[in-house]
């Protein structure tokens, strides 16, 4: 019988035999077993009745899939006689469940980068229902561009894996819907998300935003030489960057309030007679275990300040001549030097 029957669904069964005659053959039928099921009697000719199994309430195969009944038939004689048959009703199933989830959102973290074809999570939905009314297939709902891209799900499995790379600096979060459908085309549906993890693959990257160059040899010190932007995209300690120049340099670090700011300035005085130029290495490194470093390379020059006098090859200069030298003649050369360059360290003589 389908679970779809109605009540009232009448199903004739068999009738009894007896080989007596008269009230000795007189048979009367007793139903025993369900209070689904009850009897009913069918007059037919000759006189005899035909008992019909009667149905009495709705059928649900998920909750009964099947009765045993007894018929018991009696004769009319004294002593009575009776007869028992058993009566076996299997109730064939209706695609009345949909698929359900075993959870309405299933959560995930994965950590970004991994490779095509790794194991997200397992969705997993049950259908009440029997045959091919109970078997589930998997596949994605309505989802956002792109997801099919970097997810794929087993249409029997309900493994969801990666079909592309995940970037945590790209996407932190997915979200999107699935879909369960069994034999007779009842759909289930649930959510999923994914939280990506992030892992340290971004190094620290500087970025010169000005650079006053040349710089005066007599700027005072805390003159701002260069502002640069320090940049690692990624979270956490992996994009805390600490920064630090190397070699001597007269120029220091200070970082802005934000944070991503640095400012060069002059730490000490400069003095282009002794270095006309700095080359300077600054390094960033971020917290990440292992640290992951970026490096960029700034040349300051020392632009000349009018800080040096000239200077005579000797402090005094003795000279012999005849009281008859001509007029004009050359009595001596002398000779001054000036650190400086350019028009101040071109010495003029009076």
């Amino acid at each position: 019988i389908g679970e779809w029957t109605l009540p009232g669904a009448r199903f004739p069964l068999e009738m009894a035999q007896d080989m007596d005659v008269g009230s000795n053959s007189l048979i009367t039928y007793q139903l025993s077993g369900n209070p689904s099921f009850s009897l009913a009697m069918k007059e037919i000719t000759g006189g005899k009745k035909q008992p019909d199994l009667v149905l009495e309430s709705t059928l649900d195969r998920e909750k009964q899939s099947s009765f045993e009944l007894v018929l018991t038939a009696a004769d009319g004689g004294n002593p009575t006689r009776s007869g028992t048959v058993q009566v076996h009703i299997n109730v064939t199933d209706l695609n009345d469940n949909r698929p359900v989830f075993s959870r309405n959102i299933y959560e995930a973290r994965v950590a970004e980068n991994l490779p095509a074809g790794s194991l997200v999570l397992r969705v997993r939905a049950t259908d009440a229902d029997a045959g091919s009314n109970g078997r589930v297939s998997y596949s994605f709902g309505n989802v956002p561009a792109g997801i099919r891209e970097l997810f794929s799900i087993d249409r029997e499995s309900g493994e969801i894996r990666t079909e592309g790379p995940l970037d945590y600096e790209e996407k932190s979060k997915y979200s999107f819907g699935l879909e369960a459908k069994d034999g007779g085309g009842l759909t289930g549906h649930c959510q999923v998300q994914i939280d990506v993890t992030d892992e340290n693959d971004n190094a620290p990257e500087i970025t010169i935003l000005s650079l006053s160059s040349p710089v005066p040899e007599d700027a005072p010190t805390g003159t701002v030489v260069a502002l640069l932007n320090v940049n690692d995209p990624d979270s956490g300690e992996n994009g805390e960057v600490s920064c630090e120049l190397s070699g001597e340099a007269p120029l220091s670090i200070v970082a802005s309030s934000g944070g991503s700011y640095k400012v060069l300035v002059l730490a000490k005085a400069l003095d282009r007679e002794e270095a006309a130029f700095h080359e300077l290495l600054l390094r960033a490194s971020d917290g990440g275990d292992p640290a992951r470093t970026g490096t960029a390379r700034i040349r300051v020059t020392v632009l000349d300040a009018n800080d040096n006098a000239p200077v005579f090859s000797q402090a005094e200069y003795t000279v012999r001549v005849p009281e008859d030298v001509p007029v004009g003649s050359v009595l001596v050369t002398v000779t001054a030097t000036d650190a400086d360059e350019g028009l101040n360290g071109q010495a003029k003589y009076s």
